[in-house]
Protein backbone atom coordinates (compact mmCIF):
# COMPACT_ATOMS: atom_id res chain seq x y z
CA UNK A 1 0.00 0.00 0.00
CA UNK A 2 1.34 3.50 -1.19
CA UNK A 3 2.22 5.73 1.48
CA UNK A 4 -0.50 9.03 0.93
CA UNK A 5 2.03 11.43 2.88
CA UNK A 6 5.04 10.58 0.64
CA UNK A 7 5.37 14.22 -1.61
CA UNK A 8 2.98 15.99 0.60
CA UNK A 9 4.20 19.58 2.25
CA UNK A 10 4.23 19.64 5.68
CA UNK A 11 0.22 21.54 5.75
CA UNK A 12 -0.93 18.84 2.67
CA UNK A 13 0.34 16.15 4.98
CA UNK A 14 -1.75 17.51 8.15
CA UNK A 15 -4.72 18.30 5.96
CA UNK A 16 -4.64 15.10 4.65
CA UNK A 17 -4.19 13.09 7.82
CA UNK A 18 -7.06 15.63 9.54
CA UNK A 19 -9.14 14.15 6.69
CA UNK A 20 -8.66 10.28 7.12
CA UNK A 21 -8.84 10.96 10.78
CA UNK A 22 -12.58 13.21 10.31
CA UNK A 23 -13.50 9.93 7.50
CA UNK A 24 -12.63 7.67 10.66
CA UNK A 25 -15.14 9.45 12.55
CA UNK A 26 -12.75 11.45 15.23
CA UNK A 27 -14.01 13.91 16.94
CA UNK A 28 -10.87 16.04 17.41
CA UNK A 29 -9.15 15.27 14.11
CA UNK A 30 -8.00 18.63 13.30
CA UNK A 31 -6.06 18.45 16.89
CA UNK A 32 -4.94 14.62 16.54
CA UNK A 33 -3.39 15.35 13.15
CA UNK A 34 -1.55 18.60 14.57
CA UNK A 35 -0.32 16.88 17.54
CA UNK A 36 0.67 13.88 15.80
CA UNK A 37 2.90 15.80 12.46
CA UNK A 38 3.87 17.70 15.30
CA UNK A 39 5.59 14.94 16.96
CA UNK A 40 7.10 13.69 14.23
CA UNK A 41 8.75 16.94 12.92
CA UNK A 42 9.62 18.26 16.60
CA UNK A 43 8.08 21.07 15.62
CA UNK A 44 5.76 23.12 17.46
CA UNK A 45 2.57 25.52 16.04
CA UNK A 46 5.01 27.96 15.16
CA UNK A 47 7.52 25.57 13.55
CA UNK A 48 4.45 24.09 11.55
CA UNK A 49 3.19 27.50 10.10
CA UNK A 50 6.61 28.69 9.44
CA UNK A 51 7.83 25.36 7.66
CA UNK A 52 4.21 24.85 6.34
CA UNK A 53 5.49 24.35 2.52
CA UNK A 54 8.68 22.30 3.02
CA UNK A 55 8.08 18.69 1.69
CA UNK A 56 8.23 15.70 4.53
CA UNK A 57 11.18 13.02 4.22
CA UNK A 58 10.37 9.80 3.08
CA UNK A 59 11.35 8.80 6.72
CA UNK A 60 9.01 11.43 8.09
CA UNK A 61 6.46 10.47 5.57
CA UNK A 62 6.77 6.64 6.95
CA UNK A 63 6.62 7.32 10.25
CA UNK A 64 3.66 9.27 10.02
CA UNK A 65 1.90 7.01 8.58
CA UNK A 66 2.45 4.56 11.37
CA UNK A 67 1.74 6.99 13.68
CA UNK A 68 -1.76 7.46 11.28
CA UNK A 69 -2.74 3.69 11.70
CA UNK A 70 -2.27 3.32 14.75
CA UNK A 71 -4.87 6.60 15.86
CA UNK A 72 -7.09 5.09 13.23
CA UNK A 73 -6.99 1.67 14.96
CA UNK A 74 -8.15 3.33 17.91
CA UNK A 75 -4.84 3.37 20.07
CA UNK A 76 -5.12 6.97 21.78
CA UNK A 77 -2.62 10.02 20.55
CA UNK A 78 -0.85 10.51 23.83
CA UNK A 79 -0.34 6.38 23.90
CA UNK A 80 1.42 6.60 20.45
CA UNK A 81 3.45 9.54 21.48
CA UNK A 82 4.35 7.54 25.18
CA UNK A 83 3.47 10.94 26.72
CA UNK A 84 0.63 12.90 28.36
CA UNK A 85 0.61 16.59 29.89
CA UNK A 86 -1.07 16.73 33.11
CA UNK A 87 -1.11 19.96 35.10
CA UNK A 88 1.01 21.69 32.53
CA UNK A 89 3.59 19.38 33.42
CA UNK A 90 5.00 15.82 31.05
CA UNK A 91 4.44 12.44 32.10
CA UNK A 92 5.85 9.56 30.41
CA UNK A 93 3.50 6.73 30.46
CA UNK A 94 3.72 2.76 30.04
CA UNK A 95 1.37 0.12 29.42
CA UNK A 96 0.56 0.09 33.16
CA UNK A 97 -0.63 3.14 33.64
CA UNK A 98 -3.47 5.20 32.70
CA UNK A 99 -3.73 7.95 30.51
CA UNK A 100 -3.67 10.85 32.91
CA UNK A 101 -6.87 13.54 32.41
CA UNK A 102 -7.93 16.97 32.44
CA UNK A 103 -10.94 15.29 34.96
CA UNK A 104 -8.28 14.10 37.18
CA UNK A 105 -7.25 17.79 37.67
CA UNK A 106 -10.14 18.26 39.93
CA UNK A 107 -8.36 16.21 42.42
CA UNK A 108 -5.55 18.33 42.31
CA UNK A 109 -7.16 21.35 42.75
CA UNK A 110 -9.45 20.49 45.60
CA UNK A 111 -6.34 18.45 47.44
CA UNK A 112 -4.91 22.23 46.81
CA UNK A 113 -7.65 24.19 48.18
CA UNK A 114 -8.07 21.84 50.95
CA UNK A 115 -4.22 21.99 52.36
CA UNK A 116 -4.30 25.76 52.11
CA UNK A 117 -6.88 26.10 53.95
CA UNK A 118 -4.69 24.60 57.00
CA UNK A 119 -1.32 24.59 56.00
CA UNK A 120 1.18 22.83 57.60
CA UNK A 121 5.12 22.93 57.00
CA UNK A 122 6.81 20.17 55.32
CA UNK A 123 3.62 18.14 54.74
CA UNK A 124 3.08 14.59 53.69
CA UNK A 125 1.30 13.44 50.82
CA UNK A 126 0.31 9.76 50.01
CA UNK A 127 -0.63 9.01 46.76
CA UNK A 128 -2.50 5.49 46.77
CA UNK A 129 -2.54 4.11 43.03
CA UNK A 130 -0.41 6.44 41.80
CA UNK A 131 0.02 5.02 38.51
CA UNK A 132 2.39 7.25 36.55
CA UNK A 133 2.36 9.64 39.79
CA UNK A 134 0.68 12.16 38.10
CA UNK A 135 -0.98 13.30 41.00
CA UNK A 136 1.58 12.94 43.72
CA UNK A 137 3.64 15.03 41.55
CA UNK A 138 1.45 17.81 40.40
CA UNK A 139 1.21 18.14 44.32
CA UNK A 140 5.05 18.07 44.74
CA UNK A 141 5.28 20.55 42.26
CA UNK A 142 2.64 22.84 43.95
CA UNK A 143 4.10 22.93 47.68
CA UNK A 144 7.56 22.76 47.30
CA UNK A 145 8.20 21.79 51.24
CA UNK A 146 6.27 18.90 50.53
CA UNK A 147 7.52 14.97 50.81
CA UNK A 148 4.84 12.40 49.10
CA UNK A 149 4.53 8.84 49.02
CA UNK A 150 3.11 6.73 45.76
CA UNK A 151 1.61 3.20 45.99
CA UNK A 152 1.00 0.69 43.05
CA UNK A 153 0.85 -2.85 42.87
CA UNK A 154 2.55 -2.36 39.41
CA UNK A 155 6.26 -2.55 39.67
CA UNK A 156 6.24 -1.32 36.03
CA UNK A 157 3.79 1.82 36.99
CA UNK A 158 6.20 2.15 39.49
CA UNK A 159 9.26 2.28 37.77
CA UNK A 160 7.21 4.86 35.21
CA UNK A 161 6.35 7.20 38.75
CA UNK A 162 9.85 7.34 39.62
CA UNK A 163 11.12 8.61 35.72
CA UNK A 164 8.75 11.00 36.16
CA UNK A 165 9.92 12.12 39.25
CA UNK A 166 13.02 12.28 38.18
CA UNK A 167 12.81 14.33 35.29
CA UNK A 168 10.65 16.54 36.94
CA UNK A 169 13.57 17.43 39.18
CA UNK A 170 11.15 15.73 42.20
CA UNK A 171 12.76 12.78 42.89
CA UNK A 172 14.53 14.01 46.13
CA UNK A 173 10.99 14.35 47.83
CA UNK A 174 9.05 11.59 46.42
CA UNK A 175 9.41 7.82 47.44
CA UNK A 176 7.30 5.19 45.52
CA UNK A 177 6.37 1.74 47.23
CA UNK A 178 4.35 -1.91 46.01
CA UNK A 179 1.04 -2.45 47.95
CA UNK A 180 -2.26 -2.17 47.82
CA UNK A 181 -3.61 1.51 48.17
CA UNK A 182 -2.14 2.17 51.62
CA UNK A 183 -1.62 -0.97 53.10
CA UNK A 184 2.31 -0.80 53.73
CA UNK A 185 2.27 2.90 54.64
CA UNK A 186 2.37 4.48 58.39
CA UNK A 187 1.31 7.78 59.02
CA UNK A 188 0.39 10.47 59.38
CA UNK A 189 -0.38 12.04 56.50
CA UNK A 190 -1.44 15.59 55.76
CA UNK A 191 -2.75 14.59 52.14
CA UNK A 192 -3.74 11.39 50.87
CA UNK A 193 -5.20 10.86 47.65
CA UNK A 194 -6.04 8.96 45.02
CA UNK A 195 -7.45 8.14 41.60
CA UNK A 196 -8.57 4.61 42.44
CA UNK A 197 -10.09 2.13 39.88
CA UNK A 198 -14.26 2.86 40.04
CA UNK A 199 -15.35 1.28 36.75
CA UNK A 200 -18.09 -1.16 37.05
CA UNK A 201 -17.21 -4.61 35.69
CA UNK A 202 -19.99 -5.01 33.33
CA UNK A 203 -19.18 -1.12 31.99
CA UNK A 204 -15.65 -1.98 30.95
CA UNK A 205 -16.58 -3.90 27.52
CA UNK A 206 -19.17 -1.31 26.61
CA UNK A 207 -15.94 1.86 27.20
CA UNK A 208 -14.74 3.04 24.23
CA UNK A 209 -11.89 1.32 22.45
CA UNK A 210 -9.12 3.93 23.56
CA UNK A 211 -9.95 3.12 27.10
CA UNK A 212 -10.61 -0.83 27.00
CA UNK A 213 -8.33 -1.76 24.15
CA UNK A 214 -5.24 0.52 25.66
CA UNK A 215 -5.71 1.53 29.71
CA UNK A 216 -4.73 -1.41 32.40
CA UNK A 217 -7.66 -3.02 33.46
CA UNK A 218 -6.37 -3.05 36.93
CA UNK A 219 -6.91 1.12 36.93
CA UNK A 220 -10.06 0.59 35.39
CA UNK A 221 -12.08 -2.36 37.14
CA UNK A 222 -13.77 -1.33 40.26
CA UNK A 223 -15.73 -4.62 40.82
CA UNK A 224 -19.22 -5.27 40.96
CA UNK A 225 -20.62 -1.87 42.07
CA UNK A 226 -17.56 0.21 41.32
CA UNK A 227 -16.68 0.94 44.71
CA UNK A 228 -13.92 -2.04 45.68
CA UNK A 229 -11.61 0.10 45.69
CA UNK A 230 -13.17 2.83 47.99
CA UNK A 231 -14.15 0.34 50.62
CA UNK A 232 -10.43 -0.81 50.86
CA UNK A 233 -8.47 2.31 50.55
CA UNK A 234 -10.96 4.53 52.65
CA UNK A 235 -10.52 3.05 55.83
CA UNK A 236 -6.99 2.37 55.56
CA UNK A 237 -6.63 6.61 54.75
CA UNK A 238 -8.79 7.08 57.51
CA UNK A 239 -6.21 5.50 60.01
CA UNK A 240 -2.93 7.33 58.34
CA UNK A 241 -4.12 10.90 58.46
CA UNK A 242 -2.70 13.52 60.79
CA UNK A 243 -5.42 15.19 62.88
CA UNK A 244 -7.72 17.15 60.60
CA UNK A 245 -5.64 15.84 57.75
CA UNK A 246 -7.84 15.48 54.54
CA UNK A 247 -8.55 12.51 51.86
CA UNK A 248 -9.58 13.45 48.75
CA UNK A 249 -10.88 11.16 46.02
CA UNK A 250 -11.68 11.00 42.23
CA UNK A 251 -15.81 9.71 41.48
CA UNK A 252 -16.98 8.43 38.69
CA UNK A 253 -20.30 10.01 37.56
CA UNK A 254 -23.03 9.46 40.00
CA UNK A 255 -20.54 7.97 42.70
CA UNK A 256 -19.80 11.03 44.97
CA UNK A 257 -22.48 10.38 47.38
CA UNK A 258 -21.88 7.13 48.13
CA UNK A 259 -18.27 7.61 48.36
CA UNK A 260 -19.18 10.30 51.29
CA UNK A 261 -21.30 7.57 52.58
CA UNK A 262 -18.25 5.46 53.39
CA UNK A 263 -16.14 8.09 54.19
CA UNK A 264 -18.75 9.03 57.31
CA UNK A 265 -18.64 4.86 57.54
CA UNK A 266 -15.25 5.59 58.32
CA UNK A 267 -15.44 8.41 61.05
CA UNK A 268 -14.03 11.22 58.42
CA UNK A 269 -16.20 14.18 58.37
CA UNK A 270 -17.43 15.74 55.07
CA UNK A 271 -16.88 19.90 55.89
CA UNK A 272 -17.87 20.58 51.69
CA UNK A 273 -19.50 19.64 48.27
CA UNK A 274 -17.93 17.69 45.67
CA UNK A 275 -15.85 19.82 43.75
CA UNK A 276 -16.89 19.31 39.99
CA UNK A 277 -14.87 19.02 36.43
CA UNK A 278 -15.35 21.03 33.60
CA UNK A 279 -18.40 19.20 32.45
CA UNK A 280 -20.52 20.11 35.93
CA UNK A 281 -19.64 16.13 37.12
CA UNK A 282 -19.03 15.96 40.75
CA UNK A 283 -15.38 14.64 40.44
CA UNK A 284 -13.47 14.76 43.57
CA UNK A 285 -14.85 14.10 47.23
CA UNK A 286 -12.76 14.97 50.20
CA UNK A 287 -13.14 14.56 53.87
CA UNK A 288 -11.35 15.35 57.07
CA UNK A 289 -9.85 13.64 60.28
CA UNK A 290 -11.35 15.43 63.22
CA UNK A 291 -9.62 15.38 66.17
CA UNK A 292 -11.69 13.52 69.05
Amino acid sequence: MSNPFTGQSIEGARRALAARLRSAQFDEAELDARILISAVLGLDLTGLITQAGRPLTAAEASRLAQHAERRIAGEPVARILGTREFWGLPFRLSEATLVPRPDTETVVELALEVFRERPTPHPRIADLGTGSGAILLALLHEIPDAFGVGTDLSQNALRTARDNAAALGLADRAAFVACSYAAALRGPFDLIVSNPPYIPSAEIPKLSIEVREHDPHLALDGGNDGYDAYRALIPQAAERLSPAGAVIVEAGQGQAQNIETLMRGAALSIDRPPKTDLAGIPRAVSARKMPP
